[in-house]
């Protein structure tokens, strides 16, 4: 007879009964080679350019760096239990999300009016659905994460921009630009706090402003905050759901992941809430999905509930990234300008004057001679990915990936070794210098 031993549920799920790891010395600055493990980052684009093309990927949003040693040692718990049969959720999970928002933020969230999701884009997608019929306007903000117009597409919608303002460098909202672009089909806008790609985070009253238009117009206001933890030096994330304006609030639904923060991408795992329950409602209505992968739960939950040293400390670290950036630039790459941004790791760089030198909006325009009209057209920036690739041997995202308003720019992750990132710069620098 076989006697099957029972497994506590705290063995499994639980992070807070691991040991305690140091909070001190965190190792960001050693290279850590991701070349072999099938990464977008590296992988995919060295079979895109070819063997030995890239020294330094710096376009895909996720960091290079080791996991915090408490997601590894949470990840290789759970491995000695050697089945992977239907996960039901733990309900320690959706309390360390609730306990990680109040704790880092003072943010209350209602268990009830708390959906999970494998992933971002598919909660987006649900709540589009929900709100938007098939066909019907979503409004962007542009720049923004280009994502977004993948998702707006999945749920049967089409996507329209409202560039930004741009003020001596740095980029503001344009309120009556969103108030023209409001129309009868009209039911959803995204806006993304801090914002990808340029780094924005948005203030207060600049949120304010944009939630009472929206109530205003009765348009559902998607808040994406998923770069929430990462802000540079001297700047502070305010949360959507922390206004003042109640009824702005409640009409707003609010999308986070530890993925950002802690480099859990492939894991799939994140999480959505509202102050209004039925908004929820109607978007679980929607058929939305809250399964997780089992590897998902254990290490977002092993990084909420103990990964807050190592994250303050990789925050730093970046702040530091875009400093070294914007004094590198400033002093060896003349044809390139930047400002540090608010948030995020990227850095949305001016590479216009690049441009130009290269003469990349005719080889542009001769490219898109021979394409057929459906084709999405070449860009300059997407030509000058290619000869950065092709002359620094560094890749970089095509600021028009971002939207119409991306012209000039390209999008550089700085969720790197300060070593890589010397690398990088030193090598474009090279190729620019050699014109």
């Amino acid at each position: 007879m076989i006697r099957i031993m029972p497994v506590r549920r705290r063995d499994l799920f639980a992070s807070a009964a691991l040991p305690l790891l140091a909070a001190e010395g965190f190792d960001f600055d050693t290279p850590y080679n991701r070349i072999g493990t099938d990464s977008t980052k590296w992988d995919a684009q060295l079979r895109r350019y070819g063997k030995d093309s890239i020294i330094a990927g710096m376009g895909i949003s996720d960091t290079d760096f080791r996991s915090a040693p408490v997601i590894t040692a949470a990840l290789q718990k759970r491995l000695q239990h050697e089945n992977w049969g239907y996960l039901t959720m733990p309900a320690s999970f959706p309390q360390a999300i609730i306990d990680w928002n109040k704790h880092r933020y003072g943010i209350t969230i209602h268990p009830d009016r708390l959906l999970l999701a494998h992933g971002v884009h598919p909660s987006i997608i649900s709540a589009i659905r929900a709100f938007s019929p098939q066909g019907s306007k979503v409004l962007l903000l542009t720049p923004t994460y280009d994502g977004f117009f993948g998702d707006i597409t999945a749920a049967g919608c089409i996507a329209e921009q409202v560039p930004l303002k741009q003020s001596s460098g740095r980029y503001q909202l344009d309120l009556e630009a969103l108030d023209r672009h409001i129309s009868h089909d009209t039911n959803t806008i995204i806006i993304c706090n801090p914002n990808n790609p340029t780094g924005n985070v948005w203030s207060r009253d600049e949120l304010s402003a944009v939630g009472e238009l929206c109530t205003k117009r009765r348009v559902v206001l998607l808040v994406d905050e998923i770069h929430c933890d990462l802000m540079t030096k001297g700047n502070q994330y305010t949360p959507f759901s922390l206004l003042s304006n109640r009824e702005v609030v409640n009409n707003s639904i609010i999308f986070k992941s530890a993925s950002k923060s802690f480099n859990l991408s492939a894991l799939r795992c994140s999480w959505m809430y509202s102050e209004n329950s039925e908004y929820m409602k109607r978007i679980a209505a929607t058929g939305h999905s809250t399964d997780i992968n089992t590897l998902g739960v254990i290490a977002a939950q092993a990084a909420l509930t103990q990964g807050e040293p190592w994250l303050n400390q990789l925050i730093t670290y970046i702040d530091g990234n875009h400093d070294f950036t914007a004094d590198f630039i400033k002093t060896k790459i003349p044809l390139l300008s930047y400002n540090k941004p608010q948030g995020t790791y990227l850095a949305w760089v001016d590479v216009s004057r690049l441009i130009d030198k290269i003469g990349a909006k005719a080889q542009a325009d001769k490219a898109n001679q021979s394409r057929p009209a459906t084709a999405r057209p070449i860009t300059a920036e997407m030509i000058l990915q290619d000869w950065l690739v092709k002359n620094a041997k560094v890749q970089l995202n095509a600021g028009t990936n971002y939207g119409h308003s991306g012209t000039g720019r390209m999008r550089m992750n700085l969720g790197t070794s300060r070593q890589t990132l010397n690398l990088a710069l030193s090598s474009i620098a090279a190729a620019c210098n050699s014109l």
